[in-house]
């Protein structure tokens, strides 16, 4: 509970960072590269393939009871609401979380955070609060990279490979895939963002002396982010799903 606690007040000192008008958009911007740009070729890659996975495994199932035009609607509704955003923070979290803790642990092994705060720098709004934001701008953008290859790649498969009809598939999609699902997925992919890069920096502000410390710290960063994303995916697509039911109840519902 007390690790809980001290992560709260460190999350706190990092939004409160970002709602100051002192941050600087040269931090912001850099960090903006390196979590966006540089993580935009392997989420797209690692959709694609997702994509044509789910495509393969659900034309065995969906073939045998004669609704092959109904895969479209299954994997794409699968792909936007759960699998994109879930992807593209599990790969945010390898990929820039790591990262992050390995570098914020570098620098408190080597005493610069110390640094900072004798200089009078908040360390917290200068190194957090920048990365903090630029998380929860550069993943919805990634989640969207990754839903689009998702529904692109299971499209060639389904479309290409296994000659399903294109006009039913398509109508099927677009009659089942609502933008409610779309934005419920964004949402998600924002929360995950922000709790990623508040655990992955915790981590890393808080690392043991020498390489193995800041190893460690890189590791539990992973660890922590990925039990926690699977964690608050759980609890939105609860949340999601009530809100879902209750302004948009399923066909042949009775209403009170």
């Amino acid at each position: 509970m007390d690790g809980i606690g001290d992560w709260a007040l460190f999350s706190g000192r990092a939004i409160r960072g970002v709602l100051s008008r002192h941050l600087k958009g040269r931090e912001l911007l850099h960090a903006c590269f390196d979590i966006g740009y540089s993580s935009l070729v392997v989420v797209a890659v690692t959709g694609t393939f997702i994509g044509m996975v789910l495509a393969v495994q659900t034309y065995a199932q969906f073939h045998t009871i004669g609704l092959d035009t109904s895969i479209g609607a299954v994997i794409h509704m699968s792909v936007v609401r759960e699998l994109g955003p879930v992807l593209a923070a599990v790969m945010l979290a390898g990929r820039i979380g790591t990262a992050m803790a390995a570098q914020l642990g570098t620098m408190r092994v080597t005493e610069q955070i110390d640094a900072l705060a004798c200089l009078g720098v908040d360390p917290v709004k200068y190194l957090v609060s920048p990365r903090f934001l630029a998380c929860l701008l550069m993943i919805p953008l990634l989640t969207v990279i990754a839903d689009l290859m998702g529904v692109l790649g299971s499209s060639v498969i389904c479309l290409q490979v296994f000659g399903i009809e294109p006009y039913h598939y398509w109508e099927h999609s677009a009659r089942f895939v609502k933008r409610f699902d779309l934005l419920s997925g964004l949402a998600k992919s924002v929360v995950f963002g922000g709790v990623l890069c508040l655990i992955c920096c915790h981590r890393g502000f808080h690392s043991r002396a020498g390489a193995e410390g800041v190893g460690r710290a890189a590791t539990e960063g992973f660890v922590l982010s990925f039990v926690a994303i699977m964690f608050l995916d759980f609890v939105l697509a609860m949340i999601t799903t009530t809100i879902h039911d209750a302004f948009w109840p399923p066909a042949g519902a009775r209403v009170a």
